[in-house]
């Protein structure tokens, strides 16, 4: 059996810097004449200059997929050396050419290490589990526009983006001092803290951030294959069962829309649909948005058709402040390409989350 090429990399000249931050470089390249977008990550491949010649992954970009339509810079010939710093032994990235050290704040060299030996519960530590990073910023709007005291940290799974700082919607949130502290755990990499798996995530949520609400979503991106279980969501179900494994309160952010072209997400989407019915082992709290009376009918006979009202509790919230809470902190935010006029239902479902946890919280 021959091999099989599973990526593609082409030589091309950096020819303008867009943007610049501590950890990314946006940049444009020139190839076979043409110029592209690509990002350079400063952490792993060193800086970049104009003029540098670079080999760049474009494998998303041929295949036309999602990933913001970039290249990415696997090597810069001006960089040819560079050395280890900092603490830590755990690798992410394991056994690729690409694999980093990080200090895990779990591992026995941190300074947090006997947080999780002694570590007992969550002590119903409010943790917010959605199943796409669009999700976040809203959520986090609605919070913070309700009440500025609230204290929102944020753990990125590894179902989606590994580096968290290819998400400007993390640096802007950061940037507005809407969310505290970020986690990354698995293999994505970048956060405030470092994590092996989700359970020691959620721990360091509660015990060393220490945050009113954790808000846990993938990084951008969702791998979808049009089957029942082929998606990279159904993550979400296995999050919610470690939170109530660890004594959590588990808040279910359902994903709703009625614009989808596609059937099958229309209201509750087949990805919430299956999570809540199969995948999820345990309980928590699933929160609906109050819709018109056709479109909340819908959403009704979704749920007790699949019964989960009997196996969650399911609250019932008025969202529709989330455009008026996203306008204050001028935050942009799409789904799929859709803005909140094109998928209103969408966003009032986070607006709901928000509001119920503000009530709780008072």
């Amino acid at each position: 059996m021959g091999g099989v090429n599973l990526l593609s990399y082409r030589k091309a000249i950096v020819i303008e810097i867009e943007e610049v931050d501590q950890h990314v470089s946006w940049i444009k390249v020139q190839l076979d004449n043409k110029i592209s977008k690509a990002i350079n990550y400063n952490d792993l491949t060193g800086t970049i200059k104009i003029g540098d010649m670079v080999i760049i992954n474009t494998t998303a970009v041929e295949l036309s997929l999602g990933t913001g339509g970039v290249h990415f810079v696997i090597f810069n010939y001006s960089n040819e050396s560079k050395s280890l710093e900092g603490q830590g032994h755990i690798m992410k990235l394991r056994y690729t050419p690409y694999q980093i050290r990080c200090l895990a704040i779990e591992e026995e060299d941190s300074q947090y290490h006997e947080i999780f030996n002694d570590f007992t519960s969550l002590n119903n530590h409010r943790v917010i589990i959605g199943s796409l990073h669009s999700m976040l910023a809203p959520i986090v709007a609605m919070l913070k526009w309700l009440d500025s005291r609230i204290e929102v940290n944020y753990l990125m799974t590894d179902g989606g983006s590994l580096p968290i700082h290819f998400s400007n919607t993390v640096r802007e949130l950061k940037d507005k001092k809407l969310i505290n502290k970020t986690i990354t755990i698995g293999h994505a990499f970048g956060g405030d803290l470092e994590s092996t798996n989700i359970y020691t995530g959620l721990i360091a949520a509660k015990e060393i951030l220490n945050g009113d609400v954790t808000i846990v979503t993938m990084g951008p991106g969702i791998v979808g294959t049009g089957t029942k279980y082929g998606f990279s969501g159904i993550e979400q179900g296995q999050i919610i069962d470690a939170v109530n494994t660890l004594g959590g309160e588990a808040i279910i952010v359902p994903r709703i829309s009625f614009k989808d072209p596609r059937e099958r997400h229309l209201g509750l989407s087949h990805h919430t649909r299956t999570v809540l019915s199969e995948i999820v082992k345990t309980t928590g709290k699933v929160i609906i948005p109050v819709l018109d009376e056709y479109k909340f009918n819908v959403l009704i006979d979704q749920i007790e058709k699949l019964k989960l009202n009997k196996k969650y509790e399911v609250f019932y919230e008025n969202g529709d402040e989330i455009i008026e809470a996203m306008n204050h902190f001028c935050l942009k935010v799409t789904t799929m390409g859709r803005g909140y006029e094109e998928d209103k239902e969408f966003f009032k479902t986070l607006g709901a989350v928000g509001t119920y946890i503000v009530k709780g919280l008072k």
